[in-house]
């Protein structure tokens, strides 16, 4: 199994980039977990309480159950990815089955602030996009998506979006091997990525191989 991680702020283009990766490698040779499934379990908080939670802060995320599922996928077992909802600030009793591929990527904000997980990667992607940019798709997403209004949206970006992504999530930038200006648009990039998957998977089919 070969772990790709693509980190960089809210609305740089990951999911783009991961959409990018998942046309030149077969979808069925690809496996998806998301940081933001990995919230923590807050059900024991109030609704008010868990809107005053600062999701863009490392403490933020469930790293441990992440790590655990991780290993379990390397282990060639399948994993129940929490579903978390935008709504209620909380994971659902719900859960997607994710099972062990070729190609896992993970994906998220936060992902190489933790010393472990970047360890488990093969390769890191941070994905560094202009911050007027990624506002306005903050905006965009979170008023179409998430049912938030515009206040909610620039208050929440002043608050703790920007100072978060300065203290923790850019200076994550130097974690990463390969960094991708402007998102998925950046078809040099996109093309470097490939060729590094597709080494990379040639180098294990190789050394299965020889066992």
């Amino acid at each position: 199994m070969i772990i790709i991680g693509i980190a960089g702020g809210t609305g740089s283009g990951k999911t783009t980039v991961v959409q990018k990766i998942a046309h030149v490698v077969p979808e069925k040779n690809v496996a998806i977990l998301m940081q933001d499934s990995y919230y923590n379990y807050n059900t024991d908080l109030t609704f008010e309480e868990r809107q005053k939670i600062n999701y863009d802060h490392p403490n933020s995320i469930d790293f441990d159950l992440l790590l655990s599922h991780l290993s379990t996928l390397k282990n060639n077992q399948p994993i129940e990815q929490p579903i978390y909802s935008y709504t209620t600030h909380s994971r659902t009793e719900d859960y997607t089955v994710i099972h062990p591929k070729e190609i896992l990527i993970v994906e998220g904000i936060l992902i190489f602030t933790n010393e472990a997980l970047r360890k488990l990667c093969d390769i890191k992607i941070f994905v560094h996009t202009d911050a007027d940019l990624r506002l306005i798709r903050r905006i965009k997403r979170d008023i179409n998506e998430r049912g938030r209004d515009l206040e909610e949206v620039l208050s929440r970006y002043e608050k703790t979006l920007k100072p978060m992504h300065n203290q923790f999530i850019e200076p994550t930038m130097k974690y990463a091997d390969l960094i991708i200006p402007v998102g998925g648009e950046n078809k040099v990039a996109i093309d470097i990525l490939t060729s590094m998957i597709s080494e990379k998977i040639s180098v294990r089919i190789a050394a299965n191989e020889k066992k």
